[in-house]
């Protein structure tokens, strides 16, 4: 349906739903707010062994569809089988930037405050041409870091967050989700010194094992090793602007965390003009926090000493994974 409202903001956008129609709307209200003029949407089929999912999966895309009252150039990837996270999004995501040169990605629960989409389009230009930034996100915990004290809208990081990003088709080129490269640069160390904490290159390397092997189905573990293996930077704003929505038991990979303290995070606009900062580098003490409260990487020597024994004692990390899960927080 369309009416005489013009569109008004000239960012592609990529919306990726699937079974959620109750998250959809309210994640789609800060899309349709803005009226973007290209508009992808991405939907993963339906479970085979979960009957709901096809009514819900249905009620997802017929609440956007139905939605879109403003022109707009609408492309949609529906999927009529259940690729998973992992195959559905990766290859979507493939699909929106063989399409555009740079756009935004939002999920079904990703809730941005209205200055997100500005911030986004700003920095999209500004870094159109700088190969060092690979990323530009939406999420940010330092809002919940006491000692972080930053003038500027964002700092460097090293780590994609994933909950309301942007990013260029040059960057996007760079991914793999079946990692080949891994096996090569763990054998060769050479990622270690891309992180100022041994213990959080330890966290990401375990993870990378798994995704390597094929046990996890996800997408942005990927896109993490595609950022550190091209020494790529990531920006974050200094205070957060997308909240996520969608922790609870219908979630995919935050069903078990409803009452986390990094669910429906308050969001703060952008000020404009924004202030940017003097150099192009990492904030090695915003990381610090992040990957201590954030990924739990709390204590270096235990990464630095699991992963080891895992890949070489599998029985006895089984036996370590244990205890530590059982030690007091």
């Amino acid at each position: 349906m369309e009416t005489s409202m013009a569109p008004s903001f000239d960012v592609p956008i990529l919306f990726i739903i699937f079974n959620r129609p109750d998250i959809t709307k309210r994640g789609f209200e800060a899309i349709r707010n803005i009226r973007p003029a290209r508009l992808y949407v991405l939907a993963d089929g339906p479970r085979k062994n979960r009957p709901d999912d096809i009514e819900k999966c249905k009620k997802s895309r017929d609440y956007v569809m139905s939605h879109i009252d403003w022109p707009c150039s609408i492309v949609t990837l529906f999927r009529d089988e259940n690729l998973g996270c992992k195959g559905s999004v990766s290859a979507g995501l493939t699909w929106f930037f063989q399409q555009v040169e740079e756009g935004i990605v939002l999920e079904d629960d990703d809730v941005p405050d209205p200055s997100f989409f500005r911030y986004c389009k700003e920095l999209l230009e500004k870094f159109r041409d700088d190969e060092r930034v690979m990323c530009i996100d939406g999420t940010s915990v330092q809002d919940q870091n006491p000692n972080f004290r930053n003038a500027d809208s964002y700092y460097f990081s090293r780590i994609p967050m994933g909950w309301g990003w942007a990013s260029w088709k040059r960057a996007w080129k760079t991914y793999d989700v079946t990692m080949r490269a891994w096996p090569a640069l763990c054998e060769s160390g050479s990622l270690k010194k891309r992180f100022a904490n041994a213990g959080a290159y330890e966290r990401f390397a375990h993870s990378w094992d798994d995704y390597l092997a094929g046990t996890t189905d996800s997408y942005d573990g990927q896109w993490v090793f595609a950022c550190v293996a091209n020494d790529g930077l990531c920006i974050a704003p200094c205070r957060n602007l997308v909240t996520n929505i969608g922790f609870g038991e219908d979630a995919t990979h935050t069903s078990t965390t409803k009452n986390s303290r990094w669910a429906n995070l308050p969001t703060f606009p952008v000020q404009f003009p924004m202030k940017h900062p003097t150099k192009v580098a990492i904030d090695h003490k915003a990381d610090a926090f992040l990957y201590r409260h954030f990924f739990g990487i709390d204590k270096k020597l235990r990464h630095q000493i699991t992963r080891p024994i895992k890949n070489t004692f599998p029985g006895l990390y089984k036996n370590i994974k244990r205890f530590l899960a059982s030690e007091p927080k």
